[in-house]
């Protein structure tokens, strides 16, 4: 969830967000390894490192020695071996850092486990995910700790203090303000109330469609609400009345393939993407804790496409929160997924009547539609839905397979080019775009896109055939002989690479042409056969 693809490199002269073929998430110990081995390299420049650790983080599983050490609760295994690691980042950053150093350590959300009915986080905002860690280390800091509520966002004007850029809201000088958050995912994700917070002095309140007041001195688990006698400061009023609350217009496709989407889903990072319908009678999300446990189940499963099992889950959960959108959708798909027809079209159509013109809905159904006999129907539905939305990536991907299928080779084309130009492109596609290139006649299109699929595969890259025959054509003919001596003579296509390597050796003037070329003539086929008799290159090269 950190990949440069989402835009966090900008800015950084070096990003390391590489991951393990398959692997979604880097253990402490690697991450700590990488940014010694970086320290060791680095100038003696002024230096700013940002490291993030994983660790802690659902699923829990420590390593040794804290997986035993830690056994009754994992996830404090995950913390102290966070902290271990921790402890030799500081040591690798003040071996390697010259001049004055500074730290900063801080948390991006805590873990519910279980307080006011979270197990993990990203639903609730109360303080058990919202307070969290953060040290202060550096020239102007004086030891000792200080309860002054203040934001994260404050970690960006202490470096910039540290750094001479302007000491304005330092944490090196704490002051009272009103720190402010939010939990808008089950808002976005299945309409329920937004959640917005704020902190003054002790009070906490939460707004998600009524106010909860807290004394966090008095109260801080939060379980005495003061909504009813509590005064709030008019600055504390409007902070909350003013929050920008997101909009629910259709957002951007997030442009992820399958490989990732499984990646985010191992870690807790799913949904389906589908626009919400916003409701006064929506429900506040503290009141749908009971559901939080299933929702999280069934998003983990549908992602991974155990549809059968998730399908249960999904009902039961529109049993409890009938205009959760996210779980019909995700319903209408499992079902379509698994070929049951009926009970898709039924699925969609409830799906509608919760929000009725939803481009969600037109999208999934398009989806559902293009999978089946009745794909022609799909095709006016993904035009639409791309016009409006080009950069929608799952209906790009249907339209650009149904126009294979229309036999609309160059849209097809320009479609592929433009969902790779949204997210990385699997090798099966690169060939696929190879080869639709090819038949296109775009060669130096069709070279580039078998070369990235031979890049990955290797040894296993089975068009070496195709990329000889484009070599050729490029006139690049010591590239086009070395592709084509990687074609086994088991490939259904060996009679044609013996031919075309035969012209490739007149074309080299190798010695050895006329050989190849009589070795051509007894392994031809039908339609090499012809193709020898006709070729001019051949008539006078003389025989071996």
């Amino acid at each position: 969830m950190l990949a440069r693809r989402f835009g966090l490199a900008r800015g950084f002269d070096v990003y390391d967000d590489e991951l393990s073929a398959g692997q979604a998430e880097r253990t402490g110990a690697e991450t700590t390894a990488r940014a010694a081995s970086f320290l060791a390299q680095a100038s003696q420049q002024p230096l700013f490192l940002w490291v993030h650790y994983y660790d802690p983080h659902h699923p829990y599983s420590p390593p040794e020695p804290f997986r035993s050490r830690y056994s009754k609760n994992p996830y404090l295994g995950e913390v102290a071996a966070m902290d271990d690691e921790l402890g030799r980042l500081v040591q690798a950053f003040e071996r390697h850092a010259a001049g004055p150093v500074a730290f900063v350590v801080v948390s991006d959300h805590g873990e519910g486990l279980g307080d006011h009915g979270e197990s993990q986080h990203g639903k609730l905002v109360y303080q058990a995910t919202m307070h969290v860690p953060l040290l202060v280390v550096g020239p102007g800091v004086a030891p000792g700790l200080n309860d002054t509520p203040v934001s994260t966002r404050r970690v960006f004007h202490t470096i910039l203090d540290w750094a001479g850029l302007g000491a304005a809201d330092s944490l090196r000088v704490p002051k009272d303000e009103i720190v402010l958050g939010e939990g808008m995912k089950p808002f976005l994700a299945y309409g329920w109330q937004p959640q917005v917070m704020a902190v003054e002095g002790r009070l906490k309140v939460i707004q998600a469609g009524r106010p909860e007041v807290y004394d966090l001195v008095a109260d801080p688990r939060e379980t005495r609400d003061l909504a009813t006698t509590a005064e709030l400061s008019r600055p504390l009023r409007t902070a909350l009345r003013e929050y920008p609350v997101p909009s629910l217009a259709p957002q951007p496709s997030s442009a992820l393939g399958e490989d990732e989407r499984r990646q985010l889903a191992s870690l807790g990072y799913v949904s389906v993407g589908a626009t919400p319908v916003a409701r006064r009678d929506a429900p506040r999300p503290v009141e749908m804790a009971a559901l939080f446990d299933t929702l999280d189940t069934a998003s983990t499963l549908f992602v991974r496409e155990e549809y059968a099992r998730v399908i249960p889950l999904l009902r039961k959960i529109l049993v409890e929160d009938s205009h959760n959108l996210d779980a019909a959708l995700r319903l209408a798909t499992a079902h379509s997924a698994l070929g049951q027809r009926a009970q898709a079209e039924k699925a969609f159509d409830a799906a509608a009547a919760i929000a009725p013109g939803s481009p969600d809905v037109g999208v999934y159904r398009a989806l559902h539609l293009a999978r089946g006999s009745e794909w022609p129907r799909a095709v006016p539905l993904l035009e639409q839905i791309v016009a409006l939305s080009p950069d929608r990536l799952p209906a790009l991907e249907a339209l650009a397979q149904l126009r294979g299928r229309q036999g609309r080779a160059a849209e097809a084309l320009g479609l592929w080019q433009k969902i790779h130009a949204l997210r990385r492109p699997t090798t099966a596609e690169l060939v696929h775009t190879g080869e639709l290139a090819m038949g296109l006649g775009q060669t130096t299109l069709a070279i580039d896109s078998f070369e990235r699929a031979r890049a990955v595969q290797g040894t296993a890259f089975a068009h070496d055939l195709e990329l000889g025959v484009l070599y050729l054509a490029a006139r690049r003919f010591p590239d086009a002989r070395d592709a084509l001596d990687r074609v086994p003579a088991s490939h259904p296509g060996y009679p044609m690479a013996l031919f075309k390597r035969a012209q490739v050796s007149v074309l080299l003037g190798e010695p050895d042409q006329a050989t190849r070329i009589a070795r051509a003539r007894q392994k031809a086929d039908a339609t090499t056969r012809e193709l020898i008799v006709r070729e001019r290159l051949f008539q006078g090269a003389g025989t071996p």
